[in-house]
């Protein structure tokens, strides 16, 4: 990832390309910013504005949480049982050769341990609404893995194989598995006056 030059007033652009090569992401560093990072989409790229003291490491490192949290707020924009059904075939023929084809799509707000399911002799697949406003790379992981259901019912090294390909499978799972770490956690009781 290359860094913008340092300037006091005004901000240079340093195009990068996100990691999945999905866009293009511009890094502009300012010297007037002191602790601030934010971003936002324009047009086909991401621009992502940090304080210009930061160093290469905390640069990548902000620039992957605000693509994360960048997704998390488009995923929030509900997408549709048809979107959903549209997204579950280009994974399908991106990572599983076209060869799983879901009957039906759909959001169900029924699934409160599970993130999605699956039913192979009906084709159908659903994925609970607890996932909806998570990252889009978590969403696409479970809607692959229920994918792959279609192909393989069990949970065995064919199935797990299946997975391989999707280049955000270990991150996800461990995306999921600390969403349900938190949700274990005790609530602390809020402050007075708040």
């Amino acid at each position: 990832m290359r860094r913008a030059a340092d300037t006091s007033r005004r901000t240079a652009p340093s195009p990068t390309v996100h990691a999945a090569g999905t866009s293009a992401v511009e890094v502009r560093r300012s010297s007037r910013r002191r602790r601030t990072v934010s971003a936002y989409r324009e047009g086909d790229r991401t621009v992502v504005l940090i304080p210009a003291r930061m160093s290469e490491a905390e640069e990548q490192r902000w620039v992957t949480v605000m693509l994360d949290k960048l997704a998390a707020q488009e995923s929030k924009r509900m997408l549709g049982d048809g979107e959903l059904a549209a997204r579950a075939g280009r994974l399908s023929g991106q990572y599983l050769d076209g060869r799983a084809r879901p009957a039906s799509v759909r959001w169900v707000t029924n699934q409160n341990t599970r993130w999605g399911s699956c039913t192979p002799a009906e084709g159908s697949i659903r994925l609970s609404h607890r996932l909806q406003g998570m990252p889009e790379y978590v969403i696409d992981y479970v809607l692959l893995h229920e994918l792959a259901h279609l192909l393989v019912p069990g949970h065995g090294p064919r199935f797990w194989s299946l997975l391989e390909s999707y280049p955000r499978t270990e991150r996800a799972r461990g995306y999921l598995e600390g969403v349900v770490a938190a949700d274990r956690l005790p609530h602390l009781p809020a402050a007075r006056g708040e």
